[in-house]
Order: C-alpha cells, then structure tokens, then sequence
C-alpha cells in the first residue's frame, strides 16, 4: 500500500515538474501563449530563487534538501 503511494507521489511530483518546465519554456517562446493561465510562471520561478538565495545558508540548506527530496523520490 505504501509503495502504491510513493509510486503515485511520485508521478504526480514528475508531472508536476514537466509542467513547470513546459509553462517556463512556452513562457519565453509565446509570451500570449499561457493567457489561460493568468500567471506569470517564469517571474514566480524567479521570485522563488530569489527567496531561497537572500536567505543565506538556510536558503542553501533548504534547496539542498529540496534537490535531495526530489531526486530520491
């Protein structure tokens, strides 16, 4: 049961990252592209690092367990 769970998590957590990368790259190409989605997807990404990098050792601490988070599941 549990390893169903990991493995739907999972999924989801790759799907979830495709999209991202799909909404960033469609961002740049076809700026009117994503008027459906009324964000600014490339600016929140940005906005995110920036949150990260201005805290300091915590902020690199925190993506260093992001990326190990995700890269182990």
């Amino acid at each position: 049961m549990l390893d169903s769970v990991k493995g739907w998590l999972r999924q989801v957590t790759e799907l979830a990252l495709v999209l991202v990368a799909l909404g960033v790259v469609l961002q740049v190409l076809f700026p009117r592209a994503l008027v459906f989605v009324n964000a600014d997807i490339a600016s929140n990404l940005i906005g995110l690092i920036n949150q990260f990098s201005g805290a300091g050792l915590v902020g690199l601490i925190a993506v260093g367990i992001f990326i190990y988070l995700l890269r182990r599941a």
